[in-house]
């Protein structure tokens, strides 16, 4: 990306990273596998109201091409081949699901010194046509998104924003849900070269309903290899993080969240575990 802007997207998603990134309420094992030449496997298994869920995926890189093969419960079959570079700043990807054949989709992403743009169409008869920009600098970024069901003739999503982003701190303000929710996020980062800690808020207001909410949370780094993050919601929510790298690239994650207006008043545990050689 370089001195550009980012895509419409990355708006405000350091502050949604922090505040809801890795937190896992329900219990996650996950065992990737890679090797020098480019092939990894990824198994991943959780467990969610005395239902157990699980995937396996097969990550292959050669060259600027990478193919992505998935496999999930349900043994619905996920495949996405991505070509970066076809064109100069330009990445491909064609994505689609078995035995889905109206699941097709092809995603073509732009990314110039002054502009990102990302653009989205279903292979089928009648396509959800997407397409996102932004333009700017690293800095300072503008863009809007929107969503066309060719089906139908309507808008599923007209969305747009704003993002200042310097190097300790970063605000983002957006206008979602075709207009009706205005969200404004705000991220600081205290002795950002040396880990320190990071505070974040989001705000939001919903214009139809006049509900306004929040959320607070903050990320500080312990040691080179501990990182601990709470979360705090308007509605009374607490969430707390505790994520440690016990060996290069492995990471155990314990989080937890208490909800004082749940019926039986207990606090969710989660357990995640990612393996790497």
């Amino acid at each position: 990306m370089g001195n550009g802007p980012a895509p419409f997207s990355d708006i405000g998603k350091k502050t949604r990273d922090l505040l809801n990134k890795d937190y896992n309420f329900d219990h996650k094992f996950t065992l990737l596998m890679q090797s020098p030449g480019g092939m990894g496997v990824t198994a991943t298994g959780w467990k969610k109201d005395q239902i157990f869920f699980g995937d396996v995926s097969t990550l292959y890189k050669s060259g600027n091409t990478t193919v992505d093969l998935k496999l999930d419960t349900h043994s619905n079959v996920s495949t996405k081949v991505t070509a970066h570079d076809i064109l100069p700043c330009t990445k491909v990807a064609c994505s689609f699901k078995i035995p889905d054949h109206k699941s097709g989709k092809l995603d073509v992403q732009y990314l110039h010194p002054h502009a990102a743009i990302d653009s989205s169409i279903g292979l089928n008869p009648t396509p959800l046509l997407e397409l996102s920009a932004a333009i700017g600098s690293k800095d300072l970024s503008l863009g809007g998104e929107v969503g066309l069901n060719t089906a139908s003739a309507s808008f599923t999503k007209y969305n747009a924003g704003i993002g200042i982003n310097k190097p300790d701190f970063s605000v983002a303000v957006l206008l979602t849900d075709k207009g009706e929710t205005l969200k404004a996020s705000y991220i600081h980062s205290v002795n950002p070269p040396y880990g320190g800690t990071t505070v974040a808020a989001e705000l939001t207001h919903k214009f139809n309903t006049y509900e306004n909410s929040f959320t607070i949370g903050s990320a500080h780094v312990v040691d080179p290899y501990t990182m601990v993050k709470t979360r705090l919601s308007n509605n009374g929510k607490f969430a707390m993080l505790c994520q440690r790298e016990w060996r290069p690239k492995s990471l155990i994650t314990v989080s937890g969240e208490y909800d004082p207006k749940a019926n039986n008043g207990a606090t969710k545990l989660g357990l995640a575990l990612a393996l790497k050689p």
